[in-house]
C-alpha cells in the first residue's frame, strides 16, 4: 500500500540538534538503567566466551592421601594423577559449536539493544507527551475564559429578558465542565512526569527534546533492528542444527595421564621391617565413540524444524515491520490534514479578528466579542503545535526499530 505524500519518510534523531545540546540518546534513561544495560551486554560476551570453548574438556587433577593401620601398623598411601580426554573431532561440531556462540552472543546482543531501545523510546515519548500537555493545559485555559465570557454574556441576555434561564444554566453547565477538563488533564501531566522519573534521571522541565526526521521506507527496513534480530536467531539455529546433527557421528578423542602412586609402611617392632615404594607412569591413547540413539532421526529433523521456521520468521518480521511503517506513516498522513486544518483556522479567525476590532472601534462589538476570537486564535495556533507533536510521538514507533549507524 502506498501512503500519498508521506511514502519517503522514517525517524531519525537529529544528530546535529544533538550535538548541539552535547547529548546522546543513552543520556535519557537514568544512570542506573544505563549501568544494568553495561552489565547485560559484559554478561553476555563472558557467556559467550565460555559457550565458544565449551567444546574444550578440563584437565582433571586428582590427589589421594590416606592413612591406616589394619595390622597394627601404620601404612600410609599417596597417589595423584593428571587425565586428559579431549576430542578432536566430532564430525564438525567442535565448529558448529564455535559459531553457534558467536551467532547466539549476536543474537543476545540484539535482544539488549531492543529492550534498551524501548526504554530511551519511552523517556523520549514521555518528554513529548509532557510538552504536548502543557500545550493542552494552555488552550483549555483559553477554553475556560471563553466560557466565563459566553457566561457573562448569558447573564446580560438573561436580566435583559433576551433569554430563558435555561440557556443560563447550559453557560454555567459549560464553564464547570471546561474547569474539570482542566483539572484532569493536570492529573495526566503528573502521572507523566511520575513515570518520566521512574527511568529517567533528566529535568524535565529543562530536557532536550530531540527533533525527529524523516528517510525513506527502504533504509528503514535494510536498518532494522527486529529484522536484525530474527535474521541472528535463523543464524543461531543453523549453527544448532549442525552441532544436534554432528551429536550422533563418530567421535574422536585424544586420551592420556600421569600417574603417580607412594607406599610406606612403619616398623612397630624389631620382627616387623618397614618398607617405601614409590612409582609413576603415563598413558597416551584414542578413542572413537558412535553414538547410536532410537531418537537420532527426530532431534535432527526438530532441528531442521527451528531452523526453517526461524528463516520463515525474518520473512514474517519483514513484512511486519513493512506493516508498521505504512501504518505510521498513514497517521502521519492524517495528522498533516489535521493540522492543515488547524492553519486554515488560524487564518480564518486572524481575518475574524482583524475584522472584529475594527468593527469594536465602530462600536458595532463588545471587548468580548474580541477577546473570544483572540482566545479562539490561540487555541488554533496550539492545535498545530500539539499536532505537530502528535507526528513527533507517532515517529518514535519506528526509531525504536530503526538503527541509525
Amino acid at each position: 500500500m502506498k501512503v500519498s505524500h508521506l511514502s519517503i519518510a522514517l525517524l531519525v534523531v537529529s544528530s546535529s540538534l544533538l550535538s548541539q545540546e552535547s547529548m546522546s540518546l543513552d543520556s535519557y534513561i537514568s544512570q542506573t538503567k544505563r549501568d544494568i544495560f553495561s552489565y547485560d551486554y559484559k554478561k553476555n560476551e563472558e557467556d559467550s566466551l565460555m559457550q565458544e570453548d565449551s567444546w574444550i574438556n578440563p584437565i582433571n587433577l586428582n590427589y589421594n592421601y590416606s592413612k591406616s593401620n589394619p595390622y597394627k601398623e601404620m601404612q600410609l598411601s599417596e597417589s595423584a594423577a593428571i587425565k586428559i580426554d579431549q576430542p578432536i573431532f566430532r564430525g564438525g561440531g567442535i565448529f558448529y559449536s564455535i559459531k553457534h556462540a558467536e551467532a547466539s552472543k549476536r543474537y543476545a546482543d540484539y535482544s539488549i539493544d531492543v529492550a534498551k531501545r524501548k526504554m530511551i523510546k519511552d523517556a523520549i515519548s514521555l518528554l513529548m507527551q509532557i510538552r504536548q500537555i502543557d500545550l493542552k493545559i494552555e488552550k483549555q485555559k483559553l477554553q475556560i475564559e471563553n466560557a466565563k465570557i459566553n457566561l457573562e454574556l448569558k447573564k446580560e441576555q438573561y436580566l435583559s429578558g433576551q433569554l430563558d434561564s435555561g440557556f443560563l444554566d447550559n453557560a454555567i453547565i459549560e464553564r464547570n465542565i471546561a474547569i474539570q477538563a482542566l483539572y484532569d488533564v493536570e492529573t495526566s501531566k503528573e502521572t507523566l512526569i511520575s513515570n518520566f522519573k521512574i527511568i529517567s534521571d533528566l529535568d524535565y522541565e529543562n530536557a532536550f527534546v530531540p527533533r525527529l526526521e524523516l528517510v525513506n521506507q527502504d533504509e528503514f527496513l535494510e536498518k532494522n533492528l527486529a529484522i536484525e534480530m530474527a535474521k541472528s536467531a535463523a543464524k543461531r539455529d543453523e549453527e544448532n542444527r549442525g552441532i544436534i546433527r554432528a551429536k550422533y557421528l563418530p567421535m574422536i578423542s585424544l586420551t592420556g595421564g600421569y600417574n603417580w602412586t607412594k607406599n610406606e609402611r612403619s616398623q612397630f617392632s624389631a620382627t616387623m621391617s618397614s618398607f617405601s615404594e614409590e612409582k609413576s607412569y603415563y598413558d597416551y591413547g584414542f578413542k572413537v565413540n558412535i553414538p547410536l540413539h532410537i531418537n537420532t532421526f527426530r532431534d535432527i529433523e526438530s532441528a531442521k524444524i527451528q531452523q526453517l521456521k526461524s528463516e520463515i520468521t525474518v520473512l514474517d518480521k519483514h513484512k511486519e515491520m513493512n506493516s508498521l511503517f505504512e501504518k505510521v506513516m498513514q497517521s502521519l498522513d492524517n495528522l498533516e490534514k489535521k493540522q492543515a486544518l488547524s492553519v486554515e483556522n488560524i487564518e480564518i479567525y486572524s481575518k475574524l479578528l482583524d475584522d472584529t476590532k475594527k468593527l469594536f472601534s465602530a462600536g458595532y462589538k463588545t471587548e468580548y466579542d474580541v477577546e473570544l476570537l483572540e482566545n479562539s486564535l490561540h487555541m488554533s495556533k496550539l492545535d498545530s503545535k500539539v499536532y505537530d507533536l502528535d507526528k513527533q510521538v507517532e515517529l518514535l514507533n519506528l526509531y525504536e526499530m530503526y538503527v541509525n549507524d
